[in-house]
C-alpha cells in the first residue's frame, strides 16, 4: 500500500511540473521590449501571406507567442510613439503636438516624470536601453546664440538647436539615465539624423573629430539617404544595427548571474533610412533594398533569440516585438516591387490612416502566454507600463496606458473596448472604438497626398469609417451616422481635453 502510495503521488508531482504554470500578478520576468523603426504591418510574412519579404525568425515568434491584429502606434512618426512607450500619455499631452525632435532638441521627458525604467526599478529591476533614442539629450551650447538659432514651437517646445551652438567638445548632461536607465548605449536619434555617434551612459564612446557630406542626397530620401553633419571617429553605418544587437547579447550575459531581473528596452535603427543591409542580404528578398533591410532585421533578431535560449533564458523572460509607426513606403515603392509594406491598410508613415500606425505587435512569455494566439483588439502601444504594472505588481502612473495583462494571460477574457487616440505627424487627430473610426480633418495630415483638404461648402470636414468593413477607409459614412459622428467627436475631446 505504501509503495501505491508513493507511486500516486509521483505520478501528481510528474503531472503537475508538466503542466502549464499560471501566471500570477506580483512576478518579475526578465523583460526585453525589441521596437523596430519603420517597420510595415504588411512586412512580416506572419501577418501578410503576400509579403515579399521572408521573415521566418519573427513568424516564429509569432507562432510561439501571442499576435496582435490591431495594435497601434499612439503616432504615426517616432519620438511621440516613444514617448507614449516609456511613459504610459499621449506626447501630445505635451508641447510636442506635432512632428518630432530633430538633431539637438532637449530632453521631451520632464525629469520628475515617471517611466517605465523608473516604475520597473522600484521592483528591483535593473534597466537598460540599447538603440535609437530620439527622446532629446541635455546637449552643451555656446554662449552667445541668438534666439534665431533655436527652433521652437508656438507652444513654447524647443524641437532643435542649431549645429553652430552645440559645444561637441563637452558630453551631453542629461539623456536615458535621467529617466531611469542604468545602463544606455545609444545613438542620438535616426540613423539619416546626425550627429552620428555611440554615447554610453551619456558619454561619446568616440570624439565627434569626423564630418559627413551625407549620401544619396537626390533620392526621395529613401534607399541609404543620410543627412550631412558631425560624425564620430570610425563611425560605420553599415555595422549600427548588429553593433546593437552584440551590445544587447553581451548586457544580457552580464545580467545572466544577478539575483535581480532586468528590463531592456532595445529601439533598434532599421528599417528606418538609410537601408543599410549588409552584403550578406542582398537580394534576400524581392523588394528592394528595403526588402533586404528587413531580412536582415529578421535575422539579427533571430539572433538575439537564438542567445537567449543558448543562456537558457528564454523561459524566465518576456519578449515584446513592434514598431513605432507604419513603413515608409510610398505608392511608386508598391508599383514598382508589388509589396505592400503596410498590408492591406491606407496611407503610410505619417498619416492618421492606419498604414501610419497600425504595428505588428507579438508577446512571447513561455510557459505563461499560449502560443498561437491572436487578439483583434484595438489597443495602443502605451499599454506597456499599465501591462508591466500588472505582471510586476507595480503602480502604473501613465493616464493613457491601459494594460493588456488579462488577455495575454487569460484565453477566455472578453477586453473592455475602450477608445484608443490617432494622432498623425501634422497634427491630425481620430478616434478609433470597435470598428468605428472617426477623423476630426480631411487629409492624410502626413506624408500621403493631399496632406491638407478644405472641405468643399456644404460638405462635412470630418470622416467616419468602419474598420472591420472597410480596412482601406474608402467609404465614408458620416452622414448615414450622424449620432455616432456627434458622440465620436465627444468622445475624442475628452480624452484630447484630458488632464
Amino acid at each position: 500500500m505504501k509503495i501505491l502510495k508513493n507511486f500516486c503521488a509521483l505520478i501528481v508531482l510528474i503531472i503537475f511540473s508538466c503542466a502549464p504554470q499560471v501566471a500570477t500578478k506580483n512576478q518579475r520576468p526578465n523583460i526585453i521590449y525589441i521596437l523596430a523603426d519603420d517597420l510595415g504591418f504588411g512586412d512580416l510574412s506572419f501577418y501578410n501571406k503576400d509579403s515579399k519579404i521572408k521573415t521566418p525568425n519573427l513568424d516564429r515568434l509569432a507562432a510561439s507567442g501571442m499576435s496582435f491584429m490591431d495594435m497601434h502606434s499612439t503616432s504615426s512618426v517616432c519620438t511621440p510613439t516613444r514617448y507614449s512607450i516609456l511613459t504610459g500619455e499621449y506626447a501630445w499631452r505635451t508641447g510636442l503636438k506635432k512632428g518630432v525632435l530633430w538633431s539637438y532638441g532637449p530632453p521631451l521627458i520632464a525629469p520628475k516624470k515617471n517611466t517605465v525604467a523608473k516604475m520597473l526599478k522600484q521592483k528591483d529591476y535593473n534597466t537598460a536601453v540599447i538603440g535609437k533614442w530620439h527622446l532629446g539629450l541635455g546637449w552643451e551650447l555656446k554662449e552667445p546664440y541668438e534666439s534665431s538659432q533655436v527652433d521652437k514651437n508656438s507652444f513654447g517646445l524647443i524641437r532643435d538647436y542649431d549645429e553652430e551652438i552645440i559645444d561637441f567638445s563637452k558630453q551631453p548632461n542629461s539623456g536615458p539615465l535621467e529617466t531611469g536607465f542604468d545602463y544606455s548605449y545609444i545613438i542620438p536619434a535616426s540613423l539619416d539624423i546626425p550627429p552620428y555617434v555611440y554615447l554610453e551612459n551619456n558619454n561619446y564612446v568616440k570624439p565627434l573629430s569626423q564630418y559627413t557630406q551625407g549620401n544619396s542626397l537626390d533620392s526621395d530620401k529613401d534607399l541609404a539617404f543620410w543627412r550631412p553633419g558631425p560624425m564620430a571617429e570610425g563611425f560605420e553605418f553599415y555595422d549600427v544595427l548588429p553593433t546593437f544587437i552584440n551590445k544587447a547579447k553581451n548586457y544580457i550575459d552580464t545580467q545572466k548571474e544577478e539575483a535581480h531581473p532586468f528590463f531592456l528596452y532595445l529601439p533598434l535603427p532599421a528599417p528606418h533610412t538609410p537601408w543599410l543591409p549588409t552584403v550578406d542580404y542582398n537580394e534576400s528578398a524581392e523588394a528592394g533594398m528595403y526588402g533586404d533591410f528587413v531580412t536582415m532585421v529578421d535575422a539579427q533578431i533571430g539572433k538575439l533569440l537564438d542567445h537567449l535560449e543558448e543562456k537558457q533564458l528564454i523561459e524566465q523572460t518576456l519578449i515584446v516585438f513592434t514598431s513605432d509607426n507604419g513603413p515608409y513606403w510610398k505608392p511608386r515603392h508598391i508599383d514598382l516591387y508589388q509589396h505592400k509594406a503596410a498590408g492591406n491598410l491606407r496611407g503610410m508613415k505619417g498619416d492618421v490612416y492606419d498604414g501610419g500606425h497600425r504595428v505588428p505587435f507579438i508577446v512571447k512569455w513561455e510557459n505563461k502566454i499560449k502560443g498561437g494566439r491572436s487578439s483583434s483588439n484595438p489597443n495602443t502601444l502605451a499599454n506597456l507600463m499599465a501591462t508591466l504594472a500588472d505582471v510586476t505588481g507595480a503602480d502604473s502612473s501613465g493616464i493613457d496606458s491601459h494594460s493588456i495583462y488579462d488577455e495575454l494571460i487569460n484565453e477566455d477574457h472578453i477586453p473592455i473596448v475602450k477608445p484608443i487616440i490617432h494622432h498623425s505627424s501634422r497634427g491630425h487627430f481620430a478616434i478609433r472604438k470597435g470598428e468605428w473610426k472617426f477623423i476630426e480633418k480631411l487629409g492624410s495630415g502626413g506624408f500621403s497626398r493631399p496632406t491638407f483638404v478644405t472641405p468643399k461648402k456644404g460638405m462635412p470636414s470630418h470622416r467616419l469609417f468602419n474598420m472591420n468593413d472597410d480596412p482601406l477607409e474608402t467609404i465614408e459614412l458620416s452622414k448615414k451616422h450622424p449620432e455616432l459622428v456627434l458622440a465620436m467627436q465627444s468622445q475624442l475631446d475628452s480624452v484630447v481635453n484630458a488632464n
